[in-house]
């Protein structure tokens, strides 16, 4: 505590032999030990006092975090900010849908080009038509018509005949002689 070594007391106690005398030195020690131990007595009931109220001020700041906790929980919404997101992805819909009503045009709008495109079709010259003829009857085709016909159909293909042998390519004849 004083940082006192043995050397020093042992000089302490004979210089106190000297100055107060050998028949008073033990009533001297024994009041100077009381007056130590009360000394330390005091020393450890302030440290006492002083650690109980440095737990009670932390307890008091742990029962004010909790409290504070406690009413977070509380008025805690785990569903707000979800509603929140929900609420302003309606608004943004709500909001795209005002503007592309405002640019599109109206129903009457967009029909007006139909309307005149089917007029100008109503108005051109119908193309001829070319009488069906009825079963049986040969169809007569127009000059124009029978060259068009001629050109889109291909040519007719050579049909075998039912039992005939398939025609094999004949080998060519070798036209060089040894000799």
């Amino acid at each position: 505590m004083f940082d006192i070594s043995w050397t020093e007391f042992l000089l302490i106690g004979i210089v106190a032999l000297v100055v107060i005398g050998p028949k008073e030195l033990p009533g001297v020690m024994r009041t100077m030990g009381q007056w130590t131990r009360k000394v330390r007595g005091m020393a450890a009931e302030f440290q006492g006092q002083f650690q109980e109220a440095m737990r009670e001020a932390e307890m008091a700041d742990l029962k004010k975090q909790v409290d504070d906790m406690a009413s977070d929980l509380t008025n805690l919404d785990p569903l707000k900010s979800v509603r929140d997101d929900v609420e302003g992805m309606g608004k943004e819909i709500e909001k795209s849908l005002t503007e592309t009503k405002e640019t599109a045009p109206s129903a009457d709008e967009a029909a007006a080009p139909v309307v005149a495109q089917s007029a100008e079709q109503l108005a051109a010259p119908l193309p001829e038509v070319v009488p069906t003829p009825a079963p049986g009857e040969p169809l007569e085709l127009k000059p124009d018509a029978s060259a068009i016909a001629d050109q889109a159909l291909p040519p007719p293909a050579a049909t075998p005949e039912p039992n005939a042998e398939p025609v094999t390519p004949a080998a060519p004849e070798n036209t060089e002689r040894t000799g």
